[in-house]
């Protein structure tokens, strides 16, 4: 049979894709989301990438340029409007579930592997949580799924045109993080040893990679104008990783939670399984010894769980299709399905979303609450809490105010303007790099724990008090204490980088 023939023949064995019950799944999906998307408030991140976009550059400390520049185009469209700046986040959620289910289906699966996919992808602590806020690990696994969804269709169909697009979201996923190049380099290895090692001789692949690699030009320009500060981002994650995520030893079982219990954290074994041992998926095996490759690296560099949730979709969607075919139809049919996919969705839930009143969860602490919940409460409170301190400062026209962490300066940008307040700074992550206090400002309101890295900068250090956000708890700020720094001792070009090296 000549290359031709096999092409059409691969090409009229795809399944119908199932429409109506995949986007039934995104519609379910949608409900929790929208009606979530108002409570609480502004991520952390969230208020970071705002500040961010009112500073817009073509790179950052901590990022590439694309989310401070999305969070500000949603503002811009409807300021001060969670709904409308989540808005990207949702719809890129609902379009995983499609494209997880498309994976599904270029792998042989029916209707049935398609639902099982899309419902899986529907039930997934990770991109549930995901849908509700706007960040850097909301849109880089959705990425990763399409783009998976493009190499798996090649390989079915060999049409190179998929090659161009892989490249061009390639170049989107790279805007926002440089996780995807990381991708590419492990995908290529596997590759080149279990095959199809005929993707990577494909003019068309190459071409692709051109495309992101000239895209990519100017983001790499401002990292090299500014000594590559993306490249010590990697060791201070790292470090926050094994203070607070409880480090390598916690990372597979925050994975398997992050991929949903029951439902996903099985498939994601299943299908990994079935990658590596299935003779029908034969030809996608490179994609577990990417995925365990990945896992390798990401614990080895300590880096985060939900890096690898990008591999989700295909480990999946082959966990679904051999449900569909393979021997474990043998048991698997005796199992009611949607029994366990309620239960699923019913742990998964409380963990993802923020679903209870935040009144409730101030009187019953013990109700479960999504991990970083305490990250959108409290800021406008904690914003007028500074505003009273640094009211009171007896010289507030030359006082800057410095946040020891960039979730500080960033929520003081947002609600301080309107009470009063200068423009914040903060000496933490990409923020160092937004604002500089000014040389009129001899005094510093710092709000932070730790103001050692102020001593001998200033003549002298006190503490004022401490932010209270009221009822608002639990939240990031509430008792952080505040202190104020006077008489400066040398000019800001010389302090500051000092104390952005110092993480203050």
């Amino acid at each position: 049979m000549t290359t031709a023939q096999e092409e059409a023949t691969m090409a009229r064995s795809v399944a119908p894709f199932a429409r109506m019950p995949v986007f039934g799944i995104a519609a379910l999906m949608a409900v929790p989301l929208v009606l979530t998307a108002n409570n609480y408030g502004y991520f952390g991140d969230e208020l970071y990438f705002l500040a961010a976009g009112r500073h817009l550059a073509w790179g950052y400390v901590d990022q590439p340029p694309l989310l401070p520049l999305l969070a500000r185009a949603m503002d811009t469209i409807a300021p001060d409007s969670l709904f409308v700046l989540r808005l990207p986040a949702m719809l890129a959620m609902l379009a995983g579930v499609v494209f997880a289910a498309l994976i599904a289906r270029e792998l042989g699966g029916r209707t049935r592997a398609q639902v099982i996919t899309a419902a899986t992808f529907a039930a997934c602590t990770n991109f549930v949580a995901g849908g509700h806020y706007l960040a850097t690990s909301t849109l880089d696994p959705f990425l990763w799924t399409v783009l998976l969804w493009l190499v798996v269709r090649w390989i079915r169909t060999r049409r190179d045109g998929l090659l161009l697009w892989a490249g061009v979201v390639t170049a989107l996923a790279l805007y926002v993080k440089f996780l995807i190049g990381g991708f590419w380099i492990v995908a290529g290895i596997a590759l080149l040893i279990c095959g199809p090692r005929e993707l990577l001789r494909r003019p068309m692949l190459w071409a692709g990679a051109a495309i992101a690699a000239l895209a990519l030009v100017p983001t790499l320009v401002w990292q090299a104008q500014h000594g590559w500060p993306q490249l010590s981002m990697g060791a201070a994650i790292s470090n926050e990783v094994g203070e607070s995520w409880g480090g390598r030893l916690s990372w597979l079982p925050q994975v398997l939670l992050l991929a949903g219990v029951p439902v996903g954290a099985v498939l994601l074994g299943y299908g990994l399984w079935r990658l590596l041992r299935s003779p029908q998926l034969r030809s996608y095996r490179f994609l577990a010894w990417t995925t365990l490759a990945l896992a390798v690296v990401f614990i080895a560099v300590n880096g985060r769980s939900y890096y690898i949730a990008g591999m989700f979709a295909p480990c999946w969607a082959a966990a679904a299709v051999e449900l569909e075919n393979g021997q474990a139809s043998r048991w698997w049919r005796w199992i009611p399905t949607w029994p366990i996919y309620v239960l699923s969705a019913l742990l998964m839930l409380p963990a993802a979303l923020p679903v209870w009143p935040h009144s409730w969860v101030e009187k019953n602490p013990s109700l479960p609450t999504p991990a970083f919940s305490f990250g959108e409460v409290g800021w406008p409170d904690a914003a007028q809490s500074v505003a009273r301190a640094f009211h009171r400062v007896p010289d507030p026209a030359h006082t800057a105010i410095v946040g020891e962490t960039y979730w500080t300066a960033s929520a003081l940008d947002r609600y301080g303007p309107e009470l009063g307040l200068p423009e914040p700074t903060s000496p933490n992550r990409g923020y160092a790099t937004l604002a500089v206090p000014p040389d009129s400002a001899r005094d510093v309101l710092f709000v932070g724990a730790d103001p050692r890295p102020l001593l001998g900068r200033f003549a002298h250090l006190e503490p004022v008090g401490a932010v209270t956000t009221g009822d608002a708890k639990p939240s990031v700020l509430d008792g952080t204490p505040m202190w104020l720094a006077t008489a400066r001792l040398r000019p800001w070009p010389e302090i500051w980088p000092q104390l952005a090296n110092t993480g203050a």
